[in-house]
C-alpha cells in the first residue's frame, strides 16, 4: 500500500515544515485544545511540526505520536524536548499496522498524513479501532486546487500541477482536502463537520508572505523541479518561469491563497 512522502526528507524538507506550522498556528490549531487527563494518538507525527503546538495547547493530555520514519521521530523528539514540553511519547509504527489494542485513545489527531496514502479509508478504519467509543477524530489537509493568486499565471499554475500529479503517481492525493467530509463519513465516523480554513496573503500580512508564501508553499512546489523534470511533465523553462511567478505573487501588489480543511467527528459505535 503507498505511503511514500513525495517530498523528501532533507533538512531543507524539515525546515519547510517548521516554518508552516508555526505561521499556520492560530488558524488550524486555535481550536484543538483535549482535557487534561486524556490520551491522544497522533497519528503521522514527521519531523514533529504540528507536535510541539498540540502539547502546548494541551499540557495535561497524553499524547502517543508515532511515525513510520526513525528519521522524522529522532528530529521530532529534538523538536519537542527543545520546547521543554514533557507530555508526548514517541514511537516508531506504521498506521496499517497499530501496535495498541482496540479503544487505547480519547482522540485521535492526524495532520497532512492522508494526504500521502493510497487508501486513506483504510487508514481511517484502522485508526478509529484504537479510539474510544465517543471519543473524537482530528483531521487537517490541505486541497492545492484551492490556490489562487495575483497576479495570475498559467506557468505558476503549471508548476503546482507538477505537484499534485508527482503526488498522485506516488499513491497520494495533493487535493485531499475537500474529500474529508466523504472519507469520514465511509470510514464510520458520525457527527462529521467540516470547516475551510483559507491562508489569505497580501502585503499587510508580511509574517504569511514570507512564512507561508514564500517559505510554506513555493518552497514545496520549487522542490519537487528535478522530480518534475525527470518525469517529463513540465520544460525547465516553464517551470522556473512559473517558480518566479509564485515569488511574484510576494511583492507588494501581490495576493495569495490557498485553503486548508479541517474536519471534526466521532466514534458512535
Amino acid at each position: 500500500m503507498s505511503r511514500r512522502y513525495v517530498h523528501g526528507y532533507d533538512p531543507r524538507e524539515n525546515t519547510r515544515l517548521q516554518d508552516q506550522a508555526s505561521t499556520l498556528v492560530q488558524l488550524l490549531h486555535s481550536d484543538t485544545v483535549y482535557p487534561a487527563g486524556s490520551t491522544i494518538l497522533e497519528a503521522g507525527c514527521g519531523v514533529g511540526a504540528q507536535t510541539v503546538t498540540l502539547a502546548r495547547n494541551s499540557p495535561g493530555a497524553e499524547i502517543t505520536s508515532i511515525d513510520i520514519s526513525e528519521r522524522s521521530l529522532a528530529q521530532a523528539k529534538d523538536a519537542v524536548a527543545a520546547a521543554g514540553l514533557n507530555n508526548v511519547t514517541f514511537r516508531q509504527a506504521d498506521i496499517f499496522d497499530l501496535p495498541f489494542a482496540a479503544e487505547s485513545f480519547d482522540h485521535v489527531f492526524v495532520c497532512f498524513v492522508l494526504e500521502h496514502l493510497s487508501d486513506p479509508v483504510s487508514a481511517l478504519m484502522e485508526l478509529k479501532k484504537r479510539l474510544n467509543t465517543g471519543g473524537t477524530m482530528t483531521v487537517i489537509e490541505g486541497d492545492h486546487g484551492s490556490t489562487y493568486f495575483h497576479p495570475d499565471s498559467a506557468k505558476a499554475h503549471a508548476a503546482i500541477r507538477c505537484q499534485v500529479e508527482l503526488q498522485k503517481q506516488a499513491g497520494g492525493n495533493a487535493n485531499i482536502g475537500r474529500e474529508l467530509f466523504p472519507l469520514l463519513t465511509k470510514a464510520g465516523f458520525g457527527s462529521v463537520r467540516v470547516s475551510p480554513r483559507m491562508v489569505y496573503v497580501d502585503a499587510s500580512r508580511p509574517e504569511l508572505v514570507d512564512g507561508f508564501t514564500r517559505k510554506t508553499f513555493t518552497a514545496m512546489v520549487e522542490g519537487v523541479r528535478t522530480s518534475a523534470l525527470e518525469a517529463g511533465l513540465i520544460d525547465a523553462c516553464d517551470f522556473d518561469e512559473g517558480i518566479r511567478d509564485l515569488y511574484r505573487t510576494t511583492e507588494p501588489d501581490g495576493v495569495f491563497c490557498y485553503t486548508f480543511f479541517k474536519a471534526f467527528s466521532r466514534k458512535t459505535a
